[in-house]
């Protein structure tokens, strides 16, 4: 069953954008699905989290702007979102579709989008 009002979509949309206690998480690269603690996260080559911020649609969306990662040589299945920066809660994951592979070194961009329907 859908939700059928736009306005309570949004709000459960904005109680999803404040899982952190606030609009910023980190988001990150996976190689494989992270499962439901966040394993498989890229390392090495420059990779770290990036930060993020909801912002609020309508109808029960929320998007982020683009994200850019330095990745290492490799692919790229999932994100994540965190609560920090390193180490933190894993709360939720997204595979990218299509997967993204690298032959070498360089960046990855992303542009997170939730929706309630």
């Amino acid at each position: 069953m859908s939700i059928a009002i736009g306005t309570t979509r949004q709000v459960l949309a904005d109680a999803y954008k404040t899982l952190s206690g606030a609009s910023t998480v980190y988001v990150s690269l996976h190689t494989a699905d992270p499962t439901t603690v966040g394993n498989n996260e890229a390392t090495g080559g420059g990779y770290a989290r990036v930060q993020g911020t909801w912002t609020s649609g309508t109808g029960g969306a929320l998007t982020m702007a683009e994200l850019t990662f330095t990745a290492p040589t490799g692919a790229y299945t999932h994100v994540g979102l965190w609560s920090a920066s390193t180490s933190g809660t894993f709360y939720d994951k997204c595979a990218l579709s299509p997967n993204i592979t690298l032959s070498s070194a360089g960046t990855i961009k992303v542009t997170p989008s939730f929706a309630v329907s």
